[in-house]
Parts: structure tokens; C-alpha cells; sequence
């Protein structure tokens, strides 16, 4: 199971050290962690991931090749062809960048919305609907993604902290866990807006390792 670290902004040389298999740089300013600093040098291990919300694609583009990112999250409400056209202009770029596609969720949602994506997206993320994009700090009622139709690797997200970690653990070893792909973790594990916690992640990340070697 691989680790997401999102709304990196403060110490990410420090967040870094852990070696999480991906770090998240929001790129929607009215984030309390939008980030317009320097990515400090990091091991090709880590999976640099744009967040944006309803950018244009010139934006995501500046931005892709500004800052080296491997993968593109798409927070907002981007249609099928948009996503489409987005990597059609990456493959004439010859730049290889993966696209993550967020759907919020709260009690119920319908999985047929995600059909029109399966051709444009190269993973889905599922966060809790709330006022923000992201970053709202609660969960979504887990027990939706029994329903979830697609093979399609996924990111679980929404409001995991260090108290959900049990809950997660136990996720992982349900059915509806199968083509989970990544845990996502943000605002839960931060001392205050982008500057993370480095000993809650530390313990984490540990935790989830010992349960992929078990």
C-alpha cells in the first residue's frame, strides 16, 4: 500500500526523508496550502502530484513543467474530455504524467459517473464532499466503495488521521480494498496549514509498511 502526503508546503525536505511514495503541491489559491515555493531536490522514488481545481490547461501545463510533476490531480469539476485533451497534450509533449481524477463522496454515490473516465483517467481519488475541494478534515462513510465497479487503482482519502489508522487497517483487509492503491493524508497529520508533522507520519507510514509485509 503505498503513501500520499498532500498540502506539502513548509518542510518538505523534512517530509521527504520518510520516503512516502507520493507528495501532494496544491496549486488552487485559495488553499490555505496553496504552494508557490521551490520543490527542494527529491529521490526519483517520490511521485511529484499537482492538485488543481478547475485550472485551465495551459495552467496545469506551466505548472507540470515548472515544477517537474509526475502526475496531475484533477479536484474540481473537469469533464471526461477534458481530461482526455489533457493527455493527449502531454503524449505530444513526450512527457509521460499520470492523471488522478477526484470524486467526493458523504453517504452514497453513483459509480456510474466514473465510466466516462475510465479511458482518460489513470486513477480515481475519492474524498469527502464538503465545503472545500479537499482538505475538509472528516471521512466519507467507507462502506460506498463496496459498490465500486471498476478495476481502475484508486486513492482513498478524506479526514485520515493518526486516530483512523486502525480503521484503515482494517479496510485494507475487506474486498472493497482490492484496487486501493494509496492512502491519502493531509490536514490530520499537519501542526498548521502545509507544515506537517514529521513523528505522526513517521508512526503511519511505519504502521502501514509492517502491514504490507505481513
Amino acid at each position: 500500500m503505498k503513501l500520499k502526503i498532500c498540502g506539502m508546503n513548509h518542510n518538505i525536505a523534512e517530509v521527504a526523508k520518510l520516503q512516502p511514495d507520493l507528495l501532494g503541491f496544491i496549486f488552487w489559491e485559495p488553499s490555505k496550502r496553496f504552494f508557490d515555493g521551490t520543490i527542494p531536490e527529491l529521490p526519483e522514488t517520490i511521485c511529484k502530484v499537482g492538485v488543481f481545481v478547475d485550472a485551465n490547461t495551459n495552467i496545469i501545463s506551466d505548472r507540470t513543467r515548472e515544477f517537474a510533476l509526475n502526475a496531475i490531480q484533477l479536484h474540481g469539476n473537469e469533464s471526461p474530455e477534458f481530461c482526455a485533451n489533457l493527455k493527449v497534450q502531454f503524449e505530444k509533449q513526450n512527457r509521460r504524467i499520470d492523471i488522478i481524477k477526484v470524486f467526493s463522496i458523504k453517504d452514497s454515490f453513483d459509480f456510474s459517473q466514473l465510466d466516462a473516465y475510465e479511458q482518460s483517467a489513470d486513477f480515481f481519488l475519492f474524498d469527502t464532499k464538503g465545503k472545500l475541494p479537499g482538505g475538509n478534515g472528516y471521512q466519507f462513510n467507507w462502506e460506498v466503495l463496496k459498490g465500486y465497479p471498476s478495476k481502475k487503482p484508486y486513492f482513498l482519502s478524506g479526514g485520515i488521521g493518526p486516530e483512523e489508522l486502525d480503521s484503515v487497517l482494517e479496510f485494507l483487509q475487506k474486498e472493497e480494498s482490492k484496487f486501493c492503491y494509496a492512502i491519502d493524508v493531509n490536514s490530520k497529520f499537519e501542526k498548521s496549514p502545509g507544515l506537517k508533522d514529521i513523528d505522526k507520519l513517521k508512526e503511519f507510514k511505519n504502521r502501514l509498511l509492517e502491514t504490507n509485509s505481513s
